[in-house]
C-alpha cells in the first residue's frame, strides 16, 4: 500500500498520462488522485498449467472479504519494471548444488533483466549475506554469485544481518525472506518478486513463518519457491530428501507465487524459464475497497475467473494500514 500514487503511475500509465481537452483543463484547478487504490498483480493458468494472456476485465469477478468489488483499472502487464531478489540456500545440505545454482542463476539474470529492472542477491545458511545489492548488470550479479559458498554453524552466537543467538542455527530461511522484504523491497514500486532456492529446511530463524509472510505481503512482494534437494545430504532416493516443501508452499501461495520442484524431468534452468515467462505475463488490476476503515487488519482478496477451467494465482490479501502521510 506504500507509495500508491507512484505505483499507480507505473501500473496504469494509460490512465495517468491522458491529457484533458483545453476547456476541461481550464476548469480543473487541481488534479485529484485516488490514493486508496489497492493494486493486485496476478497470473492465470489453464488446466494444462499453461499461461493465459488474452483475458479482459469482464472475465473476472473480484471480492474482498467475501464482498464483490468494482475493478477500477485493468491491464495486462508484460513490461512493468521488475525488482527481483534471489535468495540462495548455502547451508551444508546444499553444498553439492551450489555450482549448478550459480550457473543457472546467472543465465536467469542474463535473460530476465532489462535495463529498467533491478535485482539483488542474498545467500543464507547460518546467517544471511547480501552478496550483491540492487543492480541491472548481469556481470555484477555474476560476481556476486561467485561469492556463494557453504555457510553452516552448529550453534552459539554468530554475527550477521539477522541475529539468531538463542537457537542453534542451520538455515535461517524465514529470517532471510523477512530481511529481503523489509530491508530491500518494501520501499520499491512496480513488480517485486522474491525467488528462493532451498530444500525447505528452516533451523534457527528468529522470526516465525507468519512474520516472513506478513513482511512479504506488506512489501507487495511475490514469493517463488524453488524446491531443490540433494538426496545424498539426507540419505534418501533421488529428490526424496529435505523436510518437504510445505512451509515454502505456504509462503508462496499466500503472496501470489508458487513452488516449483527440481527433479528428473525439470532442471533448474527449466524452472527459471517458467518463472521468467510468468513474471512477463501478468495482469494488473486496481480497486477501491468498499470498506471505509483502515485499521491495519488483513483483508482477504479473491479473484474468480468466469471460466471454470482457469486458475488465478494471486496474493491472498493485504493489510489495510492507516495512511502515514
Amino acid at each position: 500500500m506504500q507509495q500508491l500514487v507512484c505505483l499507480l503511475l507505473l501500473v496504469f500509465p494509460v490512465f495517468a498520462q491522458q491529457t484533458p481537452p483545453p476547456e476541461q483543463a481550464a476548469q480543473d484547478a487541481t488534479i485529484k488522485v485516488d490514493v486508496d487504490l489497492i493494486n493486485v498483480l496476478f497470473s492465470v493458468h489453464n488446466k494444462q498449467n499453461g499461461l493465459v494472456g488474452s483475458l479482459t476485465k469482464d472475465d473476472f469477478t473480484l471480492y474482498e472479504d467475501g464482498k464483490q468489488q468494482a475493478i477500477r483499472y485493468f491491464t495486462r502487464e508484460t513490461d512493468l519494471p521488475l525488482t527481483i531478489g534471489l535468495l540462495v540456500d548455502v547451508s551444508l545440505s546444499q553444498q553439492n548444488l551450489i555450482e549448478i545454482e550459480r550457473r543457472a542463476a546467472y543465465q536467469f539474470f542474463s535473460k530476465v533483466l532489462r535495463p529498467k529492472d533491478l535485482a539483488f542477491l542474498i545467500s543464507f545458511g547460518a546467517d544471511a549475506d547480501l552478496l550483491q545489492d540492487y543492480t541491472s548488470s548481469p556481470k555484477l550479479l555474476q560476481r556476486g554469485l561467485e561469492g556463494l559458498k557453504v555457510n553452516s554453524q552448529v550453534g552459539g552466537l554468530h554475527p550477521g544481518p539477522v541475529p539468531t543467538a538463542i537457537t542453534p542455527k542451520g538455515t535461517i530461511l524465514y529470517d532471510t525472506v523477512y530481511l529481503a522484504a523489509t530491508e530491500q523491497l518494501k520501499g520499491q514500486v512496480g513488480r517485486k518478486a522474491i525467488v528462493v532456492i532451498t530444500d525447505g529446511v528452516d533451523q534457527g530463524s528468529r522470526y516465525p513463518i507468519q512474520q516472513a509472510i506478513k513482511a512479504a505481503q506488506l512489501a507487495d512482494a511475490i514469493v517463488y519457491g524453488i524446491y531443490y534437494v540433494d538426496p545424498s545430504a539426507y540419505g534418501y532416493g533421488m529428490y526424496g530428501g529435505g523436510y518437504g516443501d510445505g512451509p515454502l508452499k505456504r509462503m508462496a501461495e499466500e503472496t501470489g507465487g508458487r513452488v516449483l520442484k527440481v527433479d528428473r524431468k525439470h532442471t533448474l534452468d527449466d524452472i527459471f524459464k517458467e518463472i521468467q515467462d510468468e513474471m512477463r505475463s501478468q495482469y494488473a488490476l486496481a480497486y477501491a475497497s468498499s470498506s471505509g476503515t483502515r485499521d491495519g487488519s488483513f483483508r482477504r482478496i479473491e479473484i474468480k475467473p468466469k471460466e471454470k477451467d482457469l486458475h488465478v494465482q494471486a496474493r491472498r490479501g493485504y493489510y489495510a494500514s492507516a495512511h502515514t502521510d
